[in-house]
């Protein structure tokens, strides 16, 4: 698979991971998939599956059609104990290893708790799963993370569902740079399409996208464009971009200009 993102040993075509929370119906999500074409689909255990009702069969409905692989997640859990609770039980409902790992510490911007992030880490990794956590951009945290055995990093460009874009891109592209083979995917914050091929040209290895489509005007045609940044970006990085200069470079050769290096000059006598 040419250029593939590889996530714990799995190949996937696209690197576009969405999340499926806030979607006007049913038709419109399954649209969106389809013009996103994801490479994962996050699911919330705690806040989108109601066992047995109407609501919950139709989303199970739409995961079958889809036909995408599901990254569960932790949402809406504070604790350790919770998010393992929640990861254990996602397991069994979704029968998969994956889990994106969320521990919150700040009802307020919704920032993962970096203490209780790594003792979950560490817990679920003993158990086999295959933990993608939620994480700022701080470099000591996301070692802690990689030291507990978590093979991939979802740092956030911004607050959950703020749209900001990257808040602080120094902290993110040293945050790159610093971990060159960890495979990092830039979750939250993102808001435009823009926003997702600037961290792509950065070099980091996907996106994960919710708000930003489910809340546009034409979510739709907001997903496929977020699919063609991702792509632009991807291939911005790969193909090399020029060094930044502080002066100004010409880009016409000096050799073989049909000009003089110098304006001509004429005296007052000759112009008359």
């Amino acid at each position: 698979m040419l250029d593939s993102l590889t996530l714990y040993g799995r190949a996937f075509s696209s690197r576009i991971l969405l999340g499926t929370a806030r979607y006007e119906s049913p038709t419109q999500l399954l649209a969106s998939i389809r013009a996103a074409d994801p490479a994962m689909l996050t699911v919330a255990l705690r806040k989108q599956v109601q066992g047995g009702t109407q609501a919950g069969q139709s989303f199970w409905n739409i995961l079958r059609a889809a036909n995408r692989a599901l990254l569960p997640n932790t949402a809406g859990c504070n604790t350790v104990k919770e998010a393992v609770n929640t990861a254990l039980m996602a397991r069994e409902v979704f029968e998969t290893d994956f889990i994106k790992l969320e521990v919150i510490g700040d009802d307020v911007n919704l920032q993962p708790d970096p203490f209780g992030l790594v003792d979950a880490a560490t817990e679920l990794v003993r158990q086999r799963f295959r933990v993608l956590p939620y994480c700022t951009d701080d470099l000591v945290l996301c070692k802690r993370l990689l030291d507990a055995g978590c093979e991939v990093l979802m740092p956030w460009a911004a607050p959950i569902g703020t749209g900001q874009g990257p808040r602080n891109p120094r902290a993110l592209r040293e945050l790159r740079e610093r971990l060159p083979d960890v495979p990092l995917i830039v979750d939250a914050g993102l808001g435009l399409p823009s926003h997702a091929c600037q961290v792509m040209e950065w070099g980091f290895d996907a996106v994960l996208i919710n708000t930003a489509v489910s809340r546009a005007v034409d979510p739709v045609r907001m997903a496929r464009a977020f699919a063609d940044a991702v792509h632009a970006g991807r291939s911005g990085y790969l193909a090399g971009p020029m060094p930044v200069q502080e002066l100004a470079v010409a880009s016409t050769p000096e050799m073989g200009r049909p000009f003089w290096n110098e304006a001509p000059r004429f005296t007052a006598q000759e112009s008359a």
